[in-house]
């Protein structure tokens, strides 16, 4: 059984304010690839945000949380670059 994707009721609202194509793009990696092996594509984050990961898709990032026991990536915040690590 692969991995499976969840999203916060944040991450959903912050899709909805993407271009769609954008968005596409984002859910299509997701599904695809982090589904596969979350940890060889994510980078582990620092700091305030340890224990979350980040995905990289052009110039928007996806931190997602890993719930190892469950095999569930939960995807906390979507965004741009700039703004996606900012509070």
């Amino acid at each position: 059984m692969g991995w499976q994707i969840e999203f916060s009721k944040t991450s959903i609202k912050q899709l909805k304010k993407l271009d769609p194509q954008v968005r596409r793009k984002i859910v299509s990696y997701l599904k695809e690839k982090v589904t596969v092996a979350p940890s060889e594509l994510g980078a582990p984050l620092r700091n305030e945000l340890s224990g979350f990961w980040k995905y990289r898709v052009a110039d928007y990032r996806i931190i997602c949380e890993h719930q190892d026991d469950k095999l569930v990536v939960l995807v906390l915040r979507v965004g741009h670059r700039k703004e996606v690590y900012r509070n």
